[in-house]
């Protein structure tokens, strides 16, 4: 019965992570029309930090020991995020929004797959199968060599990499870790990462509106920091992955309403062999645990 709780507590955290990272994505791409890539993040950074930073001395874990095992950790799951944030919201920058976001979904199947190889997940040939299948998809919505190509899409595959990196670390981090606490670690680092980058590049005046984007973004990625490895850290990776997909509703949506991009049949069809072949990764996981119960 506690297993349950915690993986519908896990469900809950994800779904409310996906809403926060995406509403992030419309205002960041929204605020990178006026300013740079790398400033913007640092800005954003500067202010997902602070409000971190009260979050975590509210709770008084602003500073925590950890164990070196736990910090090394830590560290490795910074790296994915920086890595991932940078690969991401360059594709996001110049790439549709449903488009981008679609090609993330394969991170549930990316999960499952390094699970088995550096977790020691049990995984048969038929998820294995789900997963090449799943990849397609991604070749689908990508189309290398086609007219409709967008280069930017390969930034977007090797997010999908970082971040599942980052989605390893998060399972593996000790239940005392306060989850702030590494989040608010992992939001320096990119804000770190971030402005060292700006340091190169021209630096230009933030107007109002560009700054208000900003401001929410900030807000948005702290929802999306806190619950992501909250999520990963409370419920069994097979089960928590598939709620990713929540956040393609919501992609779809504001791409078309906000941007005016709307999905061409390929890619819709490819999104559709993504999350099928996601869900049932997910059901031949659930199918499998119960097996093994028996």
């Amino acid at each position: 019965m506690n297993n349950v709780s915690d993986n519908l507590r896990g469900a809950i955290f994800m779904m409310l992570s996906m809403a926060g990272y995406v509403v992030n994505d419309t205002l960041m791409k929204l605020a990178s029309e006026d300013v740079g890539l790398a400033q913007s993040v640092f800005l954003r950074g500067l202010m997902a930090s602070a409000l971190l930073a009260l979050c975590a001395a509210y709770k008084r874990q602003l500073f925590v020991r950890v164990p070196v095992r736990e910090m090394r950790i830590i560290l490795l799951r910074a790296f994915g995020e920086i890595a991932a944030t940078y690969c991401y919201l360059t594709a996001l920058v110049h790439m549709p929004l449903g488009n981008i976001t679609a090609i993330m979904q394969s991170l549930p199947l990316a999960v499952t797959f390094a699970g088995a190889l550096f977790l020691g997940h049990r995984v048969g040939w038929r998820r294995y199968l789900a997963i090449a299948v799943g990849f397609a998809g991604v070749l689908i919505i990508v189309r290398p060599g086609g007219a409709d190509f967008n280069a930017y899409a390969l930034w977007g595959l090797a997010a999908v990499g970082f971040v599942t990196l980052r989605d390893l670390m998060a399972a593996k981090l000790a239940k005392g870790t306060p989850s702030v606490f590494v989040a608010l670690f992992t939001a320096a680092g990119v804000t770190m990462a971030a402005g060292i980058m700006a340091g190169f590049a021209p630096w230009v005046p933030v107007s109002g509106g560009s700054f208000a984007y900003l401001g929410f973004a900030a807000g948005s990625i702290l929802v999306g920091y806190v619950a992501s490895i909250s999520a990963m850290r409370f419920g069994e990776i097979a089960f928590v992955s598939p709620f990713r997909y929540t956040v393609l509703v919501w992609a779809l949506l504001l791409g078309m309403f906000v941007f005016g991009d709307y999905p061409d049949g390929w890619t819709m069809f490819g999104i559709a062999v993504v999350v099928g072949t996601g869900v049932f990764t997910f059901y031949r996981e659930q199918r499998s645990r119960n097996a093994e119960k028996i």
